[in-house]
């Protein structure tokens, strides 16, 4: 607080200088800011939808007779009629506002008819005011209609030598056909564009039943209507802003796929979204080009001319369009957000409204001007008729009443016996007084009797109308039925029903990948082209280069889009995306799975399954190293955690080996690493929970442990390698079908030349094997090549390996027509005749792909 006395003895010609409490005069001060910002510069008005700038640009034209029907007048000498008599502030901003009012890319429905350059859509600025011409539009004129007959109220401009409207009549609801934006102090308004035909409509649906829901208003009002058209995807934020004054909406821009003459795709935009500019978005277009982020696009140019927009973007031949299309959504603004925040003045004092009180407020608006206009045309009419009725009383005694002026001495005496005579008032006396000779005619007299009769009748219908708030309504629905008639024309702008959010799949082209985990856990993703055909025997090609001692332990196929479950040896289980695993070439040895995933010092990856959906109806079977067995619904892991989340428990020292999909009446094979299969029915292994330890599948002696576990079919055969590249495939018919639990029979002969079982696979006649070594060289066999043995029997050389090196993976393959991408191993195998089982669709699909994308090498 700044505290004094007197200090007119210090300063020579000072005052008192009063104490000042510093908090309280910052306060008042920045109120009083904040509420002339508020007022007077950044908030529309409810009732015209106007801020103070546009009212006086218009009211300033319309006064200076800049009508649609006279010629354009420069800009700059509007501009400085709105300064010098309305409007104290700078030239360019009002300026602005008048380049705003006349952009048919701004405003729904223009208000100012603009001659020379007023912009453009690729954000090019107008030219000087000295250049550029402009005239009210005739839209403009239904705003400013009936002005002069006191339907609002005045008040003095900023040096009170000139009278201003408050608010105009705005015949349209204007606040919403060319909408709002504004930051004030601690507020803001965003109110869209809408369709003047679709306003009206609602308008006069309200006026119709004021009891008119937010639904009942939505069916003829559907959403914003947007100069520049686009898409606006879902209506739940439309609704929200309707029914609260406050949502949030997304608006695409309006683009197709377009096939050339020369097989080549291309993207064609032909709308974007309201208040972007062209220029900017195909810059950030090109920018995303140079940065690699679209490396699908090979050119881009902007084809637009005075029949509309048409920016190309041409694709090279390996893009999917769609999914550049999706990255253009994600990454520019050819898809924004747009906050609607319907905040306007109400007598002065700024609200936020919903769509029902912004209609409402405006019909109040519209009977106070149609009862002041009809207040204002009655009184004319009968300070009209009144004339006309001396005139009457005049004619019906010509010959006196020119007898009394030409006896008169004077006016004032004239009058004064005119008015004592015949009862007159004072204006019909000077009317009377003012009447020229030709009135006496008998023509003339017919004609103020026909005009008087005319004017009777309005009398009454104007205090008809005065005296009926439903004839107001109806006046109201009436003339705005006149103005839809008129300048009213179609929806530009598309709304969808849903909200398509773009995940980030969306921005990820839907492949087929060869995803690979080696057993000191590297991870990598590639395309199955990557691999090669090699015959049986073979050296095979390099697929991966490993470090020393590392091979590879998982192979399978799966898409871009589809789950990755990874369960760990200590029986949890991970959920990633395919499209998210490092991306790398056939000798790269891919990224340490500890950075993706968070596992423990000793955790590894045990099994992985691959899925588009977790579904009630599916199981999924777990087998352990000790032989138990566990099945549990899928939908019990449609869950993600950083940390991963339990899949199934486990005993002390025990470990998880595998696990596969099982359908109802299907059959499990398990096989040991010294040679041991066990044969049982699914319907043996009752549903458990996620969280369960399992019970025993197969008995194993000590040193040895269950190899691998697979779902057998009816005329399927069991495939069998060993370390060494020994391999035999035999019947399942051969096999028994036991109980769950037993030690099982005898499938491969094993040899310390051989070594033990390195893999096992149920296959069919038209599949073939990919054969991995530790050393990472891929080999692939055709199942037909493959000696089909007994039960006991040695096996053959399927693969030659090194000395040094062993077999340590098996993945299967299709050898018929191309279908679409499933995981190769995930799915249950189904009987599809005696001698060739097949997987099931989805699994099937993905092992012929995978056979016609490994070509022959000799």
């Amino acid at each position: 607080m700044v505290r004094s006395g007197s200090v007119s003895d210090e300063i020579p010609g000072a005052g008192t200088v009063l104490p000042v409490d510093i908090e309280e005069e910052l306060r008042t001060s920045f109120l009083e800011y904040s509420m002339s910002v508020i007022v007077a510069r950044a908030l529309p008005d409810v009732r015209d939808g106007l801020k103070p700038v546009h009212r006086r640009i218009l009211y300033a034209m319309n006064e200076s007779g800049l009508t649609p029907t006279r010629p354009y007048k420069k800009s700059a000498w509007t501009v400085g009629e709105v300064i010098g008599k309305y409007h104290p502030h700078g030239d360019q901003a009002v300026y602005d506002t008048m380049v705003r009012m006349a952009q048919d890319f701004a405003m729904r429905v223009p208000l100012i008819d603009g001659h020379g350059n007023f912009g453009s859509v690729d954000g090019d600025s107008a030219a000087a005011m000295r250049y550029t011409e402009a005239r009210l539009h005739r839209a403009a004129m239904e705003l400013l209609r009936d002005i002069e007959k006191e339907t609002v109220d005045f008040g003095p401009n900023y040096d009170e030598s000139l009278q201003e409207p408050l608010v105009l009549p705005s015949r349209f609801p204007h606040l919403l056909v060319n909408g709002s934006a504004g930051i004030a102090v601690g507020m803001a308004t965003n109110i869209p564009p809408h369709n003047l035909g679709e306003v009206i409509d609602a308008t006069t649906l309200l006026i119709d039943n004021p009891d008119a829901t937010v639904d009942d208003l939505l069916a003829v009002l559907p959403g914003p209507d947007f100069p520049t058209g686009g898409i606006i995807m879902g209506r739940d934020g439309i609704r929200q802003a309707y029914e609260t004054g406050r949502g949030s909406i997304k608006v695409r821009g309006k683009a197709h796929i377009e096939q050339t003459s020369t097989g080549k795709m291309r993207i064609i935009i032909t709308e974007i979204p309201y208040g972007v500019q062209k220029s900017k978005l195909v810059t950030k277009i090109a920018d995303l080009v140079r940065e690699k982020k679209l490396p699908e696009i090979s050119d881009l140019r902007d084809e637009s001319d005075r029949k509309g927009m048409r920016v190309v973007i041409e694709l090279k031949q390996s893009a999917v369009p769609q999914v550049v299309l999706n990255k253009l959504y994600k990454h520019t603004p050819l898809e924004t957000g747009m906050g609607i925040i319907q905040l306007a003045l109400v007598d002065g004092v700024p609200r936020t409204l919903t769509l029902k009180e912004m209609l409402h407020y405006y019909i109040e608006h519209q009977k106070e001007v149609i009862t002041r206009r009809t207040r204002y045309d009655l009184r004319k009419a009968e300070e009209r008729a009144h004339i006309l009725e001396g005139y009457i009383i005049a004619l019906d005694n010509i010959d006196e009443v020119i007898a009394i002026i030409k006896s008169s001495e004077d006016d004032a005496q004239a009058k004064q016996r005119l008015i004592e005579r015949f009862g007159l008032s004072e204006a019909q006396t000077e009317a009377i007084l003012e009447m020229r000779l030709r009135r006496l005619t008998g023509l003339e007299r017919h004609k103020i009797e026909e005009e008087l009769a005319e004017l009777r009748e309005k009398i009454a219908w104007y205090k008809k109308v005065l005296a009926d708030v439903r004839l107001v309504l109806q006046i109201i629905k009436d003339e705005l039925a006149e103005i839809k008639a008129k300048h009213a024309d179609p929806r530009r702008t598309e709304i969808t029903g849903t909200v398509e959010d773009l995940d980030v799949e969306d921005l990820i082209a839907e492949e087929d990948m060869v995803v690979t985990i080696t057993k000191r856990g590297y991870v990598k993703r590639l395309p199955v082209a990557t691999y090669r055909q090699q015959r049986r025997g073979g050296k095979g090609i390099s697929g991966v280069n490993l470090k020393d001692g590392d091979f590879v332990e998982h192979l399978f196929i799966s898409s871009t889009h589809d789950y990755v479950l990874f369960f760990s040896n200590k029986g949890k289980v991970y959920r990633m995306k395919v499209h998210e695993l490092p991306l790398g070439s056939r000798h790269a040895r891919g990224t340490a799975v500890v950075n993706l995933l968070p596992f423990e010092q000793d955790e590894r990856i045990a099994a992985v399954i691959t899925t588009r959906e977790f579904r009630d109806d599916e199981y999924l079977l777990f087998a352990t190293a000790s032989g138990l067995v566990k099945k549990t619904a899928m939908q019990a892991y449609d869950r993600s955690r950083r940390d991963g989340i339990i899949a199934i428990n486990l005993r002390e020292g025990d470990e998880l080996i595998a696990v596969r999909r099982v359908q109802k009446g299907q059959r499990v094979v398990m096989v040991s690493a010294e040679g041991k299969a066990i044969v049982f029915d699914e319907s043996d292994v009752r549903p458990m929970g996620r969280g369960t330890t399992g019970v025993r599948g197969m008995s194993v002696k000590e040193g040895d442990q269950v190899l691998g576990m697979e779902i057998a079919t009816e005329g399927s055969d069991l495939f069998v390698v060993t370390e060494r590249g020994y391999g035999k495939r035999t019947p399942l018919a051969e096999y028994p079908v036991q109980k769950r639990g037993g030690m099982g029979v005898k499938t491969i002969q094993v040899t310390p030349k051989k070594g033990r079982l390195a893999g096992m696979k149920v296959v069919g006649r038209d599949h073939e094997l990919m054969l991995i070594s530790e050393e990472g060289v891929v080999i692939r066999v055709k199942v037909e090549d493959i000696s089909r043995l007994g039960r006991s029997t040695q096996g053959v050389k399927v693969m030659n390996v090194g000395e040094t090196d062993r077999v340590s993976a098996i993945a299967r393959v299709r050898t018929q027509a191309k279908r679409k991408p499933v995981p190769e191993g995930q799915q249950s195998l189904l009987v599809e005749g005696p001698a060739a089982p097949a997987a099931d669709d989805r699994e099937a699909e993905a092992e012929e792909l995978v056979g016609e994308e490994f070509d022959e090498e000799e």
